[in-house]
């Protein structure tokens, strides 16, 4: 009989991460669906809160959204080839953390005026390879709509966001563009650079701003 059971016990083990990879994880559009809900009902029960104290909304927004970021990956595009590869393992983590940070507080302030206008996600694209991107439209206030696209990238089987493109402003090359340019002004001094990514992204921000009035 312990025979019998000992043998059913390691069948079953056996089994587990077939039937693990049997439960299919969740696609990128349902990636972006089931965050994008999470943070709204965040929003509206602790609008009032938040906007007393953007420390608690940033984290807030850090807490929902930070898990399905590629911090490594999007932090090693802005950095680029050139300036990741001579970064230190306590270089790198201290941008991903300033530059998740400096992310919510690029968006921040628009959420905490975002009055449930409306939001609709798209299907994903292609899911059979590596990369694909799920589009969002976004209402304003004053009814017009914004273009959003998030460039997914699948890790270790798991869907994660690599890229944003708002309204035609492509986050990732904005953000590049702009590390480039803090290290010509820092003398290539990656910790400097590092250090005051807060003010970069300010810069950005401000930068993008003046691209939406342009087009």
């Amino acid at each position: 009989m312990m025979s019998i059971l000992r043998r059913g016990l390691l069948v079953l083990l056996a089994c587990l991460p077939m039937l693990a990879n049997a439960v299919a994880a969740p696609s990128a559009h349902d990636i972006v669906q089931d965050t994008t809900n999470r943070l709204l009902a965040d929003l509206a029960a602790n609008k009032e809160k938040y906007k007393q104290s953007p420390n608690d909304f940033y984290n807030a927004l850090n807490g929902i959204v930070g898990p399905v970021i590629d911090a490594d990956g999007i932090s090693r595009s802005i950095m680029t080839v050139k300036y990741s590869k001579k970064a230190t393992p306590e270089q790198m983590t201290r941008f991903q953390e300033n530059f998740k940070r400096s992310l919510m507080q690029f968006y921040g302030n628009a959420l905490l005026e975002y009055n449930n206008q409306g939001i609709t996600v798209g299907p994903a694209k292609d899911e059979s390879g590596t990369r694909t991107s799920v589009d969002m439209q976004v209402k304003g206030s004053s009814g017009s709509i914004y273009p959003v696209t998030y460039t997914m990238e699948k890790l270790n089987g798991e869907w994660k966001v690599r890229n944003v493109i708002i309204n035609g402003i492509n986050i990732g090359k904005l953000f590049r563009d702009q590390f480039a340019d803090a290290m010509q002004r820092n003398g290539n001094d990656l910790d400097k650079t590092i250090n005051g990514w807060a003010g970069e992204v300010a810069k950005a921000k401000e930068a993008a701003k003046k691209e939406e009035t342009q087009q």
